[in-house]
């Protein structure tokens, strides 16, 4: 940039507001992509002050996710999966993953950012024999996710679901009642279905964790840590797989970790009886 002259105006696509934070554009900025704005870039900054590992807990995530559609595919037989929270594709995506090892594999991706919406299209390509599809939703009306068409045309809800909630509840605050949106997700699945979640907590490192929430909070948004407890309760009384409710690192990791309480997110897997 040319001393002197003005940063170039960001120009969001249509339904945006980039005047607002969005985790998802926030999450986007810690693992390096481009679609994100001034405001969440300087979130994700305020966090990173306050948590400098913060990308490398991101990148955790991404990391779980990859094990956890490997795993419910090719160990629980899984063919179809409710992804809630999808955020701005990175690849490769849940059903890139599932589809390496069974191509019939079926994915409904739902997030409620608009920008999300214009990178699903392009870059949620399903394999010609099975099949993605992308809803624009919110995780607080659960019953509008289930009742969509979308959904209804593209997973048979009396098949087993792999349900998938991945840095998602941690932005509805217990007033919410998220353990009542995840119940009524639980109820409307069948026999075999497996629900997997991440979910920051402060059990591992208190003050760096209350300054990041701290530091998103004072930019309005809704940031909850919660502990194993709060987060053991939202698989009710599904049958948790090994090894239980554990550090998102230490779930099934490909390598040994040297220390799995580096990421701040407890994380975990149940299977419906």
């Amino acid at each position: 940039m040319t001393e002197g002259n003005p940063a170039p105006t960001e120009v969001a696509p249509p339904g945006v507001n980039i005047n607002v934070p969005h985790s998802a554009r926030i999450y986007d900025y810690w693992l390096g992509g481009k679609d994100n704005f001034a405001v969440d870039r300087a979130v994700g900054e305020a966090m990173i002050q306050a948590i400098p590992g913060m990308r490398y807990m991101a990148g955790e995530n991404r990391k779980f996710v990859h094990r956890v559609a490997r795993d419910l595919v090719a160990k629980e037989g899984i063919r179809q999966f409710l992804d809630i929270g999808t955020g701005i594709p990175t690849r490769p995506n849940l059903h890139e993953i599932a589809q390496q090892i069974a191509p019939e594999t079926r994915v409904v991706y739902v997030d409620n950012d608009p920008i999300v919406l214009v990178h699903a299209r392009a870059l949620m390509i399903s394999h010609p024999s099975g099949r993605s599809e992308y809803i624009a939703a919110d995780i607080r009306h659960p019953v509008s996710i289930l009742e969509h068409q979308a959904l209804r045309d593209t997973l048979d809800l009396t098949k087993p679901v792999g349900l998938t909630l991945i840095a998602i509840l941690m932005l509805l605050a217990d007033a919410d009642d998220p353990w009542g949106k995840v119940e009524a997700l639980r109820d409307a699945l069948p026999s075999g279905s497996c629900l997997a979640i991440t979910h920051p907590t402060a059990d591992f490192n208190p003050d760096e964790v209350n300054a990041a929430v701290a530091a998103a909070t004072g930019a309005g948004m809704t940031l909850v840590a919660r502990t194993r407890e709060a987060v053991t309760r939202f698989f009710g009384d599904w049958e948790l797989l090994e090894p239980g409710v554990v550090p998102v690192s230490g779930w099934r990791p490909d390598d040994p970790v040297d220390d799995p309480e580096a990421a701040y997110y407890w994380s975990g897997v149940a299977r419906k009886p």
